[in-house]
Parts: structure tokens; C-alpha cells; sequence
């Protein structure tokens, strides 16, 4: 009986072991690739990132091209045409651009300069544009002609400030897809190019005022041809979906 007792121990004892290094056995570690279970949730910000057109340059009249006067003269007109690589936005419901017409123009500006020098071009949009939002990257297809000047896209924060982004040289042929990520605001939460702020929940976001190209001295005489289509803005949706139907707009 006392054998038996001792048996029966001796298994027990050796099952708690067993069941104790199992139970200090780790999980197996995701596959490369793969979302950490263990972390959803706890790290990651909350984040709806959609790709929007803000303007694909359909509407006569609502762009304008200037340049000093002393400087040349210079022209904008929209012409058929479209870059073959262009894609459908991700989300339709999110475009800024009218579903019923389907888009056929380019904006083309030229400038036919006095003299060599430093010049620039502004192409302007007759009111600023609103991205819904907080904007991550914008993005422009252009035809540069293959000269060394720079694009720059002009924005507009919510209490007014503009700010240059450059989208990067001119120097290729065709249609290229020119893109720049937007500065995050500063941890002080008061510099930097603020999108956000938590007094102001339906002004958050930035608005497009145009563009800006800063002329190669070297480059900058005779006549210059410039094409733009399709200005989209990678921005995250997800205060916009999360928002209360029945909240009060300060719009009065």
C-alpha cells in the first residue's frame, strides 16, 4: 500500500513538472511579415489612409499662372490629355472632383522669358483648395520638359500660414508622378505645420494654394513649357469617419 502511495506521488509530481515547463514554453513568434497579436492595439495609432483627388485641372479659368513683370510673360490654358500611368483614387467616395465628369484636360502654362536670370512661376488656384483630413503626402503628375528648375507645392494650414513643399527638379520628358511627404507637426505641438488642433475639431487639415517653380538661372531664358494633371493627397480619414452624425458645425 505504501509502494502504491509513493507511485502515485512520485506521478503527480512528475506531471506538475511537465505541465510547468509547458506552461513556461514561449509562443512561437510570428512569421516575418505578419502582425504581432500581443501588440495590436497598444502601440499602433488609429488610422484610416486614403489616396483623394483634390483637382484634376477640369475647370477652366480656376488656375492662374504669374510671373514678375520684368522678368517675361507667360499664359495658362487646359488641353486634352492625361498621363498613361494615372490610376482611379483607392476610394471614390473621398474624391474631391465632380463623379459626373469624367476627366480629359491638363493644365499647360508657358512663359517666354526677357532674359536669363532667377526667375519663378506661380500657378495659383483662384481660392485654396481643402484636403479632408490630415494630409501625409501630396502628389502631382507633371511634364518637366527636361529643364533644372524645381516645383515646389504651396499649402495653407487652418489659421492661415502657407508653406512650401518641394515636390522635386524638372529634369525628365514626359509624365513623371512628383511626390513629398508633409512634415509632421513638432512634439511642442506648436510649431511645424500644425493639422490638428483639439480646440478646433471641423478646421483640422491643409489646403492646396498652388504651386511654385524656381527657375535655373543657367536654364531660365526663351520659352518653357510646363503640364500638370491630377493633384491627390494621401490623407488619414479616420477623425472624419469617427466624427458624431449629430455634432454641431462652428461654421456660423
Amino acid at each position: 500500500m505504501k509502494k502504491a502511495i509513493i507511485a502515485a506521488l512520485a506521478i503527480a509530481a512528475a506531471s506538475g513538472i511537465a505541465f510547468a515547463q509547458a506552461a513556461a514554453t514561449p509562443a512561437p513568434a510570428p512569421a516575418v511579415g505578419s502582425p504581432d497579436a500581443t501588440k495590436i492595439g497598444v502601440d499602433t495609432a488609429q488610422q484610416k489612409l486614403k489616396e483623394v483627388s483634390v483637382d484634376e485641372f477640369e475647370a477652366a479659368g480656376f488656375w492662374d499662372a504669374k510671373m514678375s513683370n520684368d522678368e517675361g510673360v507667360i499664359q495658362a490654358r487646359l488641353f486634352e490629355g492625361a498621363p498613361a500611368g494615372k490610376e482611379a483614387p483607392a476610394d471614390p467616395r473621398y474624391s474631391g472632383t465632380n463623379p459626373n465628369i469624367v476627366p480629359k484636360y491638363v493644365l499647360g502654362v508657358r512663359a517666354d522669358f526677357y532674359r536669363r536670370g532667377s526667375n519663378e512661376i506661380q500657378i495659383l488656384a483662384k481660392k485654396p483648395i481643402p484636403i479632408e483630413g490630415i494630409s501625409k503626402t501630396l502628389s502631382v503628375w507633371v511634364v518637366g520638359r527636361n529643364y533644372n528648375h524645381t516645383l515646389l507645392v504651396i499649402v495653407q494650414d487652418f489659421f492661415g500660414h502657407d508653406y512650401e513643399l518641394p515636390l522635386g527638379k524638372l529634369n525628365f520628358q514626359g509624365w513623371k508622378k512628383l511626390s513629398v511627404a508633409v512634415p509632421p507637426q513638432n512634439p511642442d505641438g506648436r510649431t511645424g505645420i500644425i493639422q490638428r488642433n483639439f480646440h478646433y475639431g471641423n478646421l483640422m487639415g491643409l489646403k492646396i494654394v498652388g504651386f511654385r517653380i524656381e527657375c535655373d538661372p543657367e536654364e531660365a531664358f526663351g520659352t518653357y513649357y510646363i503640364y500638370l494633371d491630377d493633384v491627390r493627397a494621401v490623407t488619414d480619414l479616420f477623425a472624419e469617419d469617427s466624427r458624431d452624425p449629430d455634432d454641431m458645425a462652428d461654421a456660423w
